[in-house]
């Protein structure tokens, strides 16, 4: 049987000290790729990196350098001392999509009250294209949440 190459390209970056230093296991991380490969999208690149700003920032940058169309950025959404996805994110998204930042957060509140917490952000590095960049909570509902609301939209989106 022949099968149809993904119709987009992925990366899974996990923002997490814990996971980074091995004292938890990549659950999210590894949901966010299985939802991705799930929604036509090949995932070629996953990596866990401590909190804080350069890592985030310099993996970030390299992805949509590399072309790729989804980026799952996984944790470091919320208040903590190194949480600063939605921050380096908004450095290279053009177009925001305060909609469906919105439907996530709508989604969220059914199955927790700490999705409120959630600080994550979602939009197109260029208008009209360029890579897709999700932000998600690190908790495995915060992944289901966001992927569940934004991957049956790739097509609309690009």
């Amino acid at each position: 049987m022949l099968t149809t190459p993904a119709r987009y390209t992925g990366a899974v970056i996990v923002a997490s000290d814990r996971v980074y230093e091995k004292q938890r296991d990549n659950i999210s991380g590894d949901l966010a790729a299985h939802l991705l490969s799930h929604h036509d999208v090949h995932v070629s690149r996953t990596e866990v990196i401590p909190e804080g700003q350069e890592p985030l920032r310099q993996l970030l940058k390299a992805c949509v350098d590399d072309g790729i169309d989804v980026i799952a950025v996984v944790g470091s959404t919320g208040v903590g001392v190194g949480n600063y996805t939605p921050e380096i994110s908004a450095e290279l998204i053009d177009a925001r999509l305060y909609g469906l930042e919105t439907q996530v957060l709508l989604e969220g509140l059914k199955n927790s009250p700490k999705a409120g917490l959630c600080r994550g952000i979602i939009g197109l590095t260029q208008h009209g294209g360029g890579s897709l960049i999700i932000n998600s909570a690190s908790s495995k509902g915060g992944v289901k949440d966001t992927l569940g609301v934004v991957l049956p939209l790739l097509g609309d989106i690009f």
